[in-house]
């Protein structure tokens, strides 16, 4: 008898970077792989995948494309801290209607894109697991805390699982220092998203979504039963980014906070202009 096949899965912000990145492998997971964003679709389909340009913000948007669906990635939101009210639609109000359709519709599983920024407060020394309280560090960082508690509640009220991927730096290759702790590759992302969707019951889980970095500075122990084995490691990287590194200043809660930049940008303005900053061009 061979592997379990999921009936269907829904990709949400399937044109994003990281969503591009996972469309090819979902569509061997499942029989039929629905793929949606704002964006039409960036170029030919998989033989098994469709296309639905969709606002995830709009109930009346997501709640047609729940049907016959088993398992929510749901990957779309806006990437970046910004004005509460913008973010209040992409990122809030999206989350709810994921949960709330995807119940009804009577999913099985939902696999979360959340964010280190959920607990971007927390020092980077403290070595946290996946038991650290939230202690977000901007309003993207509380939306994402906002979908964890909701993933929660479904899970004890509604019986609907979810695994949130609470993902730092996802990039082709690490960009700075602080990367040395917090890349995730991309080869990686995939295997964690892998791990997320065949694990047979997972409940209400929470996995950080780093690579196997040995200076990562958050724990997975907790969550082996997910199956998340990361293969890939920044420290391959760490002679080239240490020469070019900033000088250490301990003050500087950008170098000492999990959430980097995003712990000293005021609320409101793009974090992730100041993680290219850090970064080497």
């Amino acid at each position: 008898m061979g592997p379990y096949m999921i009936s269907k899965i829904l990709l949400t912000g399937a044109a994003g970077a990281l969503g591009s990145e996972l469309r090819a492998p979902l569509s061997k997971l499942c029989k039929t792989l629905l793929s949606t964003d704002l964006k039409p679709a960036p170029g030919p389909l998989l033989p098994n995948e469709s296309w639905a340009q969709a606002d995830m913000g709009v109930m009346d948007d997501v709640a047609p494309m729940m049907e016959g669906v088993e398992m929510v990635v749901h990957f779309a939101s806006r990437p970046d801290e910004g004005p509460f009210d913008e973010l209040l639609h992409s990122n809030f109000l999206s989350a709810y209607n994921v949960w709330e359709a995807g119940y009804r519709a009577g999913a099985r599983r939902i696999v979360f894109a959340s964010s280190v920024h959920a607990v971007g407060m927390h020092e980077t020394a403290a070595g946290i697991d996946t038991n650290a309280a939230h202690r977000p560090d901007t309003y993207y960082g509380l939306a994402k805390c906002f979908a964890e508690d909701m993933a929660q509640m479904y899970w004890e009220k509604r019986g609907l699982e979810t695994v949130s991927m609470r993902i730092f730096s996802c990039t082709p290759k690490p960009g700075n220092v602080r990367a040395l702790g917090t890349w995730l590759s991309y080869p990686d992302l995939v295997r964690m998203v892998t791990a997320a969707v065949t694990a047979h019951t997972v409940g209400n889980t929470i996995v950080y979504g780093v690579s196997a970095n040995t200076r990562a500075p958050v724990s997975n122990e907790r969550v082996s039963f997910l199956g998340y084995h990361p293969q890939d490691n920044a420290e391959d990287y760490a002679a080239e980014l240490m020469a070019a590194a900033f000088p250490a200043d301990p003050q500087d809660p950008a170098q000492m906070r999990l959430g980097g930049p995003f712990a000293t940008v005021e609320l409101g303005h793009s974090g992730v202009a100041g993680i290219k900053a850090m970064s080497k061009t």
